[in-house]
């Protein structure tokens, strides 16, 4: 019998919804929520001998800390493997369900499969650490993600061969796998571009990433009578970080009010973020978040008006979905605010 140990986020544990979003990492012997369908996946190969329940906010902001807490309720279970989510679309349980199963492989060194919709930032995050199954957006198909979930993970414990990705239904990891062929090279690209020329189904065997085009925003007509704003991802935050932003894959952003002030003062403010030496920045904020200078220009008439309130996130090792998310925010702010233009400073 394969033991089997399942990560669920509060929602699906039953526990609740936003309200507990902060809940610790907590473990339970029973079946609860998707468990019942993992055990019918399962069938007489194995069962669920545990089932461990985090709240998203929890994990999100103590990801490290977490991980190690989920880990030390695992281990004395033994488990042949781990299951985590399905994620679906849910951004922070999806960015738990990629830590957890990372985790798992590296530190309990057993396989770990979890899935999620394809736009769910986790995706990006973790494909290449975990097997992620694709799910729809909702959990109208959970009894088919947990089959599907299952099957690969008990291929995983029992050495079998893993197919491709169109063929076990998990995303691609970015990973390239020799292969004997009995076609060369020449022929095989040969053979593909025939079929895109007659319009039939070919599949690459290097697929291009892809990239959004932003279309540069016009040029202002008259800075003179322009409000501007200063909006960072240098994780500039007053001291004590109020709205707790992360020091790296951030999925929230601060909003700090600047009204009336000549410059920014060093004993104000703090940086959260990794990845730079930020000595120079907590000496004098300014140097990332220019006040001081814009202030001058505004008494010079150069610009209209400085906003009376800049924005500020973290860009470390940041997920485009999420970030995409945080700057339409931001966008609409700024909007609300008469912004006419922005300065965006970064590392």
């Amino acid at each position: 019998m394969v033991r089997v140990v399942l990560y669920l986020n509060q929602f699906f544990g039953g526990i609740g919804g936003e309200d507990k979003a902060d809940l610790p990492v907590r473990l339970t012997e029973d079946l609860v929520g998707p468990a019942k369908a993992f055990s019918a996946a399962l069938g007489d190969r194995g069962r669920v001998v545990a089932t461990i329940m985090c709240g998203d906010n929890y994990f999100a902001e103590n990801i490290e800390q977490a991980s190690r807490e989920v880990r030390d309720l695992i281990a004395p279970y033994k488990p042949d493997f781990l299951l985590a989510g399905p994620a679906f679309n849910a951004g922070r349980y999806g960015l738990a369900c990629g830590a957890v199963c990372k985790m798992a492989q590296n530190e309990l060194h057993i396989p770990a499969v979890t899935g999620m919709y394809r736009e769910n930032p986790g995706l990006d995050l973790y494909r290449r650490d975990a097997y992620i199954i694709e799910t729809g957006d909702t959990a109208r198909s959970m009894a088919e993600n947990a089959r599907k979930m299952t099957a690969l993970g008990l291929k995983l414990v029992g050495g079998e061969k893993i197919g491709k990705p169109a063929e076990e239904g998990y995303f691609s990891r970015g990973l390239l796998v020799n292969e004997v062929s009995d076609k060369t090279g020449a022929v095989r690209v040969t053979e593909m571009l025939l079929r895109k020329l007659r319009g039939e189904p070919y599949e690459s065997e290097v697929p291009r990433p892809a990239y959004d085009r932003v279309k540069p925003a016009p040029a202002l007509k008259n800075l003179a009578s322009a409000k501007i704003a200063l909006v960072t991802d240098g994780g500039l935050v007053p001291k004590g970080n109020p709205d707790k932003i992360e020091m790296a894959t951030a999925t929230r952003y601060g909003t700090y009010d600047i009204t009336a002030k000549e410059r920014l003062d060093g004993a104000d403010y703090e940086v959260n973020h990794g990845g730079y030496d930020s000595v120079l920045v907590r000496q004098d904020p300014n140097r990332l978040v220019p006040v001081d200078v814009l202030r001058e220009l505004e008494k010079e008439g150069v610009i209209g008006a400085l906003n009376d309130r800049f924005y500020s996130t973290t860009g470390l090792t940041c997920i485009v979905a999420i970030m995409k998310e945080l700057g339409k925010k931001i966008a609409d702010n700024l909007k609300e605010d008469g912004v006419s233009g922005v300065i965006l400073t970064s590392t």
